[in-house]
């Protein structure tokens, strides 16, 4: 390579390293702040290639079934046993793939035979694909094994339905208008946050639960069938295009933002059984609770600008945003188990 080439591509090169490093010193930035509503004044480092390395190794039955098999008596754990490792999920990724598969043979049936049969099976199949599987997700990160998987369905079932009918009631209440200005936008996402918020800590309450890992499931739980029933109703009243574009975006809505606000009740209320009204006031809360109405307001808003609607960024940074609080919130998950096996530790040490 001559001299000449070396020199047309170092201005490229530093280039390209300052916008890593601007990159690397914003995330930190936001990873501190949102650490320190935790309780921890620090940044998270983010691992996703370690987090989902899992994900491309073969798994055998027997593991799948171990995982499914938690949260009964027999089966819980011993908060001495409990991981606090890096969590590395993978089942999800082949619930995804079979319920991504399924849609695909529906997708194929409807559109080669023209059967309108198949589109029933797509309009359940297409709504479940995403938020479901996340749902998987959270179930394996819950490294205290000790919810259910029975548990987990009630919630996604019955919370699902009782969130949207908490929203119907807050809807007639509180006037929310189309969602175009920026002020109905917000009313939305307070709505719907809200009610959705309401049925977590009902069931968070209910379970007798007291971890950060529980309220994440729990929240997704609630958030994941909110999100397939709205989806499916959207449907079938707009068509089959609405199925495919709120399919890929379920990524980084309701699922994690009602995990983000049931990890936030957990936090603040401290292992306090049952919750106390004061839990809801706590900044802990209160902050996580509010970044999930603003992640909904934003999402749900017209932002003007052809650059957004064009490229989709305002949902791409929305999802971004979103999945970070995620990561710090599964980070502090981690923190609590290491700080309640070094409470029992001590305990046991002073006795």
């Amino acid at each position: 390579m001559s001299e000449n080439s070396k020199n047309s591509k170092s201005p490229n090169s530093e280039k390209a390293a300052k916008a890593r490093k601007r990159y690397e010193h914003l995330l930190d930035d936001a990873t501190k702040e949102l650490n320190e509503w935790t309780g921890e004044n620090e940044a998270v480092e983010i691992h996703l290639f370690r987090m989902f390395s899992e994900i491309f190794k073969k798994h055998g039955k027997d593991e799948a079934d171990a995982l499914f098999i938690v949260g009964t008596k027999s089966t819980t754990p011993a908060l001495a046993t409990v991981s606090s490792a890096p969590v590395k999920p993978w089942l999800f990724s082949r619930v995804f793939a079979l319920l991504g598969s399924s849609f695909a043979l529906l997708t194929l049936l409807f559109l080669v035979f023209h059967s309108d049969k198949a589109v029933p099976g797509m309009l359940f199949i297409g709504s479940l694909m995403v938020p479901f599987s996340l749902l998987i997700m959270f179930f394996e990160i819950n490294v205290f094994k000790n919810v259910s998987v029975f548990q987990t369905t009630e919630v996604f079932l019955i919370g699902g339905i009782l969130s949207l009918i908490m929203t119907m009631i807050l809807y007639s209440i509180i006037p929310s208008g189309n969602g175009v200005s920026i002020g109905s936008a917000f009313a939305i996402g307070f709505i719907e946050e809200t009610a959705k918020m309401l049925i977590i800590f009902y069931f968070v309450n209910h379970f007798r639960l007291n971890y950060i890992f529980n309220g994440m499931l729990i929240g997704a739980a609630v958030g994941a069938g909110f999100a397939v029933f709205e989806t499916a109703g959207y449907t079938g009243e707009y068509g089959l295009v609405t199925l495919f574009i709120r399919s890929w975006q379920a990524l980084g809505t309701h699922t994690i933002w009602s995990a983000m606000v049931g990890a936030a009740i957990v936090l603040a209320k401290e292992r306090h059984v049952p919750i106390n009204r004061d839990s809801l006031k706590d900044m802990k809360f209160l902050r996580f609770y509010l970044l999930a109405i603003f992640l909904h307001a934003m999402w749900d808003w017209n932002i003007p600008g052809e650059l957004f609607n064009t490229f989709d960024l305002q949902k791409l940074s929305l999802i971004i945003i979103g999945w970070v609080a995620i990561f710090v919130l599964i980070n502090a998950g981690l923190r609590e188990v290491r700080t309640l096996q070094g409470q029992t530790i001590e305990s046991t040490y002073l006795l």
